[in-house]
């Protein structure tokens, strides 16, 4: 057993033996034990704050950035758009994508694959022309140039368009967008007359309302884009005038989507995209 020092400070007291001297008695241990309660206070304190620090990291790690004070970022500038869901195929009939479905043929109804206007949006309801169906006239308006609009007519004629759907809204920003469905006979069709005719590489082929001049979108071209559709997107270049023209071809099958947004000052560059990409989305 050990001795402490208050134990060698005390005072010993002699005495004279009484016959056979008898062993020392070992000292004893003193009974305060102050010291050993402070030790295990400390100790079950730090046990405590080493769960509630667990405890804390593991429910940042379980919560959204933006759930967590002093993280949370402000919105990209996508706009809320309804949840998308494909309208079921006419039975039997394949897509416009299987192996048995060489001419890509879209067999759902064109008007029910337009993209829906997003939350808060106005829409044009001159965009929705007869039974959703829009006459040709009414989407060659939208080109300013007369003798464009009659080059864009006969090549649609020639390639044998079958009809168009549309819609059209505008954002409370000022954002207006139009979106233009045309189906065709064939897959192949489609591919010629916008790769040939309508969208090359350097810019549209057809100035449409508003555009001054468009190239292409090379930060767009960035973007991954959803399979079986080929992307043609363009941007207006400075300096435009009091508002600025994104548009894009898509190609799905037989169908050929054109979507064109503008605003006043500068048409922003994630609304269009997210637009573009979620039509590509609803045909391929």
């Amino acid at each position: 057993m050990t001795i402490n020092e208050e134990q060698l400070s005390e005072p010993v007291t002699v005495t004279e033996p009484q016959g056979e001297p008898e062993p020392p008695s070992e000292p004893h241990a003193p009974k305060d034990r102050r010291l050993l309660r402070a030790a295990l206070r400390w100790t079950a304190a730090v046990a405590v704050f080493a769960a509630v620090g667990a405890a804390s990291a593991y429910g940042i790690t379980r919560m959204e950035r933006t759930d967590v004070p002093g993280l949370a970022t402000e919105s990209d500038g996508r706009w809320d758009y309804p949840t998308l869901t494909r309208p079921p195929l006419p039975s039997g009939r394949p897509g416009p994508f299987a192996e048995s479905n060489p001419a890509g043929t879209h067999h759902a109804d064109l008007r029910v694959l337009l993209l829906p206007a997003p939350a808060g949006a106005t829409e044009d309801k001159a965009l929705r022309g007869d039974d959703g169906w829009l006459v040709t006239k009414d989407f060659l308006a939208q080109f300013p140039d007369k003798a464009h609009r009659k080059e864009l007519g006969q090549k649609l004629l020639d390639y044998g368009l079958r009809h168009i759907a549309a819609r059209g809204w505008t954002t409370e920003d000022g954002t207006e967008t139009r979106v233009y469905l045309l189906q065709f006979g064939t897959a192949a069709v489609v591919e010629e007359l916008t790769s040939g005719e309508v969208a090359p590489y350097g810019g549209p082929a057809y100035r449409v309302r508003g555009d001054g001049l468009s190239e292409f979108d090379e930060k767009f071209a960035e973007i991954k884009n959803p399979p079986n559709v080929t992307r043609y997107a363009y941007v207006e270049t400075k300096p435009y005038g009091a508002q600025q023209v994104r548009q894009a071809y898509l190609t799905a099958g037989d169908v050929l989507a054109l979507v064109v947004q503008s605003r006043k000052g500068e048409a922003l560059a994630v609304p269009f995209q997210q637009t573009v990409t979620l039509q590509s989305q609803l045909l391929g």
